[in-house]
């Protein structure tokens, strides 16, 4: 099995949401929610690189959404954020409030402080959803050196 490389989508959500400087992507009180501020999301990250695309090579949130239901993240609410921002430069809208929807989302192998378990991430195909209907495990990958 191959290890978890650092362009797969798990290893560059962990490091959006271990990152200091990204603001829309962050951990729950406990380490074991995502945190995802969607209207300040798609501007930092979705549209942040124009001639590189993006992070994720998509600028759409419902693409994003979409790559994180197939890892198994599970939607646990979603709500309205009425929020102090801080914003960089003049002109931060509404006095530096924003408001817009929060996503939490949750995967048991997705936890602050615990980069060991991304090997237990895996995308969702077709043959892994019979497997997992089956009852029988999916292979885990060994750690990378992210991880260690």
């Amino acid at each position: 099995p191959a290890s978890l490389k650092p362009e797969a989508f798990p290893a560059k959500l962990w490091r959006l949401v271990n990152s200091p400087r990204v603001r829309s992507v962050r951990w729950g009180a406990r380490g074991q929610e995502l945190l995802i501020d969607e209207q300040l999301f798609v501007s930092e990250v979705l549209d942040a690189a124009e001639g590189d695309g993006s992070v994720f090579k998509t600028k759409s949130f419902t693409s994003f959404i979409r790559q994180l239901n197939l890892y198994g993240f599970q939607k646990v609410s979603k709500g309205l954020v009425v929020a102090p921002r801080r914003l960089s430069g003049a002109g931060s809208e509404g006095g530096g409030r924003a408001t817009g929807f929060l996503h939490h989302f949750r995967s048991p192998h997705f936890c602050r402080d615990r980069p060991d378990l991304l090997v237990h991430l895996k995308r969702l195909t077709n043959a892994n959803k019979v497997k997992l209907a089956a009852g029988l495990a999916l292979p885990s990958r060994p750690a990378s050196h992210l991880q260690r």
